[in-house]
């Protein structure tokens, strides 16, 4: 993630490019719009994250798995609820390691927010920011929607969502 840091204060804490964050995000709508809204698999293990990325999924017709994520469900067609997604975008690559495993190996294209100690290979798309944040997910995402409605032409280039993003932050636990 060292090229996505900003600068690192004296007590260690890196500061992530907010400028990049922003390119990112629009990388990753401009690629995500070339895909039927029901081949994206959304996955969020992270409890702070369940809220906007089902917000997120809901906003853009994509399909979401807030919470655990059962092994198998990209790799097993014998399995009940088998997937079979064209892209997937991840809350935390660590966190969300079964569904970021499985991704891989059948090698559909991985779009992740990454935080300044998660490891980035094998990312395809990488949005970096705060992965642990109730507001910040909520921004995140929030952003992405709204990126990814304009691009598709469902929101005027100057045009927000309904909902802020206050309503994709998720409660205090």
């Amino acid at each position: 993630m060292e090229p996505y840091v900003y600068k690192v204060r004296d007590d260690g804490l890196r500061i992530l490019n907010v400028n990049m964050t922003s390119e990112k995000v629009v990388e990753a709508a401009q690629f995500l719009k070339d895909f039927d809204p029901k081949d994206v698999l959304v996955v969020s293990a992270r409890q702070y994250g369940w809220k906007p990325a089902t917000k997120f999924a809901e906003a853009c017709g994509f399909e979401c798995i807030a919470g655990r994520f059962t092994p198998g469900r990209l790799t097993n067609p014998e399995m009940r609820f088998f997937i079979e997604p064209k892209v997937i975008v991840l809350t935390d690559p660590a966190a969300d390691a079964q569904a970021f495993r499985e991704a891989t190996n059948i090698k559909v294209p991985v779009i992740a927010m990454c935080d300044s100690n998660n490891l980035t290979t094998n990312v395809d798309i990488i949005i970096p920011g705060n992965n642990k944040g109730r507001r910040s997910l909520a921004l995140i995402y929030w952003l992405l929607s709204r990126e990814i409605l304009r691009i598709r032409g469902e929101l005027a280039a100057d045009e927000d969502l309904e909902e802020t993003i206050d309503d994709f932050e998720a409660p205090l636990i």
